[in-house]
Parts: structure tokens; C-alpha cells; sequence
């Protein structure tokens, strides 16, 4: 899984000059057609200030302090309070031009515990995004996430990705201070064929493992791949409407056996522009599914798929938020799921050195079989962070931040035991950044 990330930064560092396409916020008034976001697979974009620059080479390091009131081992019945010292560097790199745009980062984590010093780890997390213009109207992008971790919290300095499609793995389920890998990768093309008109296709995947199985009772290895193909017609300057038509495969494989999740969903989609800055996305239709595999009895049937989205940046501000209704499969569990989601994130510049981000989501499992043996991911789970950043000298800066997490699944062992965590942070970061180019 490393290598992919390698692999696919050296791939996309090669290639020359392109064309980066519109953001899944703003919208080209122009002539060229955005790609909506129920179709485009990117991001809402979450910086503000100074944080929108591009082409730039930005490196540093984090040294962070954390206490956490409840660290339950699978194999203890009493909550044990942790202290978590961690040393974070990461480098990262904004390459753009007029045709193309790559953005890579990479952030190893050594990451210490007192007094479960057993838990002591070395992190890596790395990401990359590209795209290419090969033509004033076609693109080619992809997009890669990969996550060596045993931490439930999210980064300290993450605003969270919120994206306008549905979830396709069923989410929130995340073993507390248990080893796990996750690679994701995402390829595709869009070309606009008319004035108004545009098509694209797309595929993806992703795997999870766990290296310790002893550490995540209940959950267990998995993968999934798939494709998406739609169509978009521009209505107005501001105003989108489309069809899309998404499968996908989702597998997990437990010691003894295995279950598969398909599903095949087509929807149709509406995006509105009202500036700029602001867009509102809603799509659904009907989805089909099939479970089959030797832990799981044979299922499939219909159900509606639903999502809907919206962002928001400013210069000193930026909001975004997402709603989501559909069956999903693997995510470490054997089975399918109805999952509803949402999620959001606020990033608000309070002052010129004062920067204050939120974020919270929630995730609710309903197994779609009704037998004992997919239900082990039936449960919900809510996580919320919050953290205000303020520099105090030069290229150094400090952050506070919180954390909850809460995961109600009774069925998997790793989580019975740990519904609940807390976490408080203080760090201390350098920064340096600079300018590509001119």
C-alpha cells in the first residue's frame, strides 16, 4: 500500500503542464463547465486566509501533549487515564500551473504513552491529488489517501473531508488505540462535449487492514472496488442537473470465511451556484444490493439513496456539511448496512493570528439482513473536535484542541468495552513555506 503512494507521486511529479479544475465550491462562469460535486469525488475546499496560497513547498514540525481520560484495553474492565506525547513532521507540496495541479502530502508520527508504553508507535500518513488537462475541456485526475495508524482522534491540525458523493463503506467503526492501515485511490476523466454537456467515468479503491487481529475482535480485513459513470447538463451559469451510475464491490474477509456487498445505484442530481463562493448539491435514486458469502446468508433487495451537500468558502471563512442515506458494506464488518451519515465542518479566521476550526459527525448502522451474524456493525457513533490555533512568534505557532469520540456497536468486541473517549491537546508547531516559481 506504501508503494501505491510512491508509486503515484513520482507517476504525477513527471508529467507536465495542465489545467486544475474548478474547486467543488466555486464555479467557472465561463464557458467551461464545473464538475459538480455528487460527481466530482473532491473535496469541499476548508482553508481560509492565508492558507489559500498555492504553488508553495511548506514543511515543519509538531511537538503535541495530550491527555486522554479513557484508554480501555480489549482485555481490561477498568478505564485508564493516558498521556500521549507526540513529535509530528510533515512536508508538503502545491505545484500549480495552468494546466495542472499536484498536491502531496506526507507526516510521519512517533507517537509515546505513559504509562501504556506497550502502545508506543511510529504513524505515517500521506495523501496526493493531481490533475490534468489535456485538452481546454477534458481532465484527467486521482487522487490517493493512505493512514498507518492506532489513534481514534483525528489529526490535531485536520479540518475533515467532506465530500458531495454518498458514503460506500460503512462508516464510524474505528478500533480504539488498535494498529490499522487504509489505502484509498481515485482515478478518473471528464470531458465536456458540448456547450452545455459533459460526461465522465471514474474507479476506486481501497483497502483496511489490521496487522494485530488480537487488538479488533469483531473486525476484520477489507477491501472494496468499483466505478461511476455520469452525465451533466448546465442549465444556467449557476444552475446543474445529471445522472449518475456508481457499482461497487465491497469484501470483508474474516479468518474463516468471507461477505461480499454489492451495489449497483443509479441517481440523478441537482447542483445550485448561488455565488461563487457557495453551492448546494442534493442527488438520489434507487439502489440495489447483494450479500452473499460463506458467514452471511444470501440477501438483496432495493433501497433509496440519498446525499446531500453544500460549501461554502470565504476569504476569512469557510463552511461544509453533507447528509447521506445508503446501503453500505465492509468498513470491518461482515454484512450490509442501512447507514445515515452527516457530517460537518467550520474553519473560521476569528482575527489575523486567531484561527478556529469544528467538526463533528454522526453514523447510524442498521443491518439489512436482520440475522444474527450481520448485525455485528449495527450501532452508532458520534465524534466532534474542536481546536483554535494562534501563532506566538515568527513561524511558530500554538494549538488547543479537543476531542470526543463515541462508538455504541454492543457486537464488536473492541468497541463494547470503549464507547467513550476524551482527549485534550495543547502543541506547539514550526513552519517554514516557500514560494515555487517567481
Amino acid at each position: 500500500m506504501r508503494g501505491h503512494v510512491l508509486f503515484i507521486s513520482m507517476l504525477l511529479t513527471a508529467v507536465s503542464a495542465a489545467q486544475a479544475p474548478p474547486s467543488a465550491t466555486g464555479v467557472d462562469q465561463s464557458s467551461k463547465m464545473a464538475t459538480p460535486p455528487p460527481v466530482s469525488g473532491l473535496a469541499y475546499a476548508t482553508q481560509v486566509g492565508s492558507e489559500m496560497r498555492r504553488n508553495y513547498v511548506r514543511g515543519g514540525l509538531t511537538y503535541s501533549t495530550s491527555y486522554v481520560d479513557n484508554y480501555l484495553g480489549v482485555s481490561s474492565t477498568t478505564p485508564i487515564a493516558e498521556t500521549i506525547m507526540s513529535v509530528l513532521p510533515v512536508i508538503a507540496l502545491d505545484a500549480s500551473s495552468e494546466r495542472q495541479q499536484i498536491v502531496a502530502t506526507y507526516s510521519p508520527g512517533f507517537t509515546f504513552y505513559e504509562p501504556s508504553s506497550i502502545l508506543n508507535e511510529i504513524d505515517n500518513t500521506a495523501s496526493v491529488d493531481y490533475a490534468l488537462g489535456l485538452t481546454t475541456h477534458s481532465t484527467i485526475h486521482a487522487t490517493e489517501r493512505f493512514q498507518d495508524s492506532s489513534s481514534p482522534f483525528s489529526p490535531l491540525d485536520s479540518a475533515g473531508a467532506i465530500s458531495g458523493i454518498p458514503v460506500t463503506t460503512t462508516p464510524g467503526i474505528v478500533p480504539p488505540f488498535a494498529k490499522r492501515l487504509s489505502n484509498s485511490v481515485n482515478a478518473g476523466i471528464t470531458a465536456q462535449t458540448g456547450l452545455n454537456e459533459m460526461f465522465g467515468v471514474s474507479g476506486a479503491a481501497t483497502l483496511l487492514h489490521y496487522p494485530n487481529s488480537a487488538q479488533t475482535p469483531g473486525l476484520y480485513d477489507s477491501s472494496s472496488r468499483g466505478g461511476t459513470g455520469f452525465f451533466s447538463h448546465r442549465l444556467s451559469a449557476s444552475q446543474y442537473v445529471g445522472v449518475t451510475y456508481q457499482f461497487m464491490d465491497l469484501l470483508t474477509t474474516p479468518t474463516n470465511g468471507e461477505s461480499s456487498t454489492r451495489t449497483s445505484t443509479p441517481m440523478g442530481f441537482y447542483t445550485i451556484y448561488p455565488s461563487r463562493d457557495l453551492s448546494f448539491s442534493i442527488a438520489g435514486g434507487p439502489q440495489y444490493y447483494q450479500v452473499a458469502g460463506t458467514l452471511v446468508s444470501k440477501v438483496s433487495g432495493w433501497a433509496p439513496s440519498i446525499t446531500a451537500s453544500m460549501g461554502w468558502q470565504s476569504g476569512r471563512t469557510s463552511l461544509a456539511a453533507s447528509y447521506s442515506h445508503t446501503v453500505t458494506g465492509g468498513g470491518g464488518v461482515v454484512g450490509a448496512y442501512d447507514t445515515d451519515g452527516a457530517n460537518a465542518t467550520l474553519r473560521w479566521q476569528l482575527a489575523r493570528a486567531w484561527t478556529a476550526t469544528g467538526s463533528g459527525g454522526y453514523f447510524l448502522n442498521k443491518s439489512v439482513g436482520g440475522s444474527l451474524e450481520t448485525e455485528t456493525g449495527n450501532g452508532h457513533s458520534l465524534t466532534e473536535s474542536a481546536t483554535v490555533q494562534h501563532p506566538i512568534h515568527g513561524q511558530v505557532s500554538l494549538t488547543f484542541g479537543y476531542d470526543h469520540v463515541h462508538q455504541s456497536y454492543g457486537q464488536v468486541a473492541a468497541i463494547a468495552a470503549n464507547p467513550d473517549s476524551n482527549r485534550v491537546s495543547v502543541s506547539i508547531t514550526w513552519n517554514f513555506l516557500r514560494p515555487l516559481g517567481k
